[in-house]
């Protein structure tokens, strides 16, 4: 459920500051959005979405999945302000 997942990574959040503005589409399963230092499902507008499967999404945040491998698998889409992308890794890392 992306609650979970929401509230995991809102426990990675403590602490640290994101700036900007980032969704996690999962399509059919909601979205994630960090913003504000928060992990939300509520869907809104964001600077950076990054579209990809739940399963995908949850191998990202445990480090099975390579960000840029994903991109070059077509496994996520990116698009938006890459920037606030990139500032995903240093928090998650």
């Amino acid at each position: 459920m992306l609650q979970d997942i929401a509230n995991g990574i809102q426990k990675g959040l403590d602490g640290k500051t994101f700036d900007g503005s980032l969704k996690f589409d999962c399509g059919e399963d909601g979205v994630i959005v960090l913003a504000d230092n928060q992990a939300s499902t509520q869907d809104r507008e964001a600077d950076c979405t990054i579209r990809l499967s739940k399963d995908n999404l949850t191998k990202l945040l445990t480090g099975k999945l390579n960000p840029m491998t994903g991109v070059a698998l077509g496994k996520l889409k990116v698009s938006g302000n890459m920037g606030v992308a990139m500032k995903l890794g240093q928090l998650l890392g």
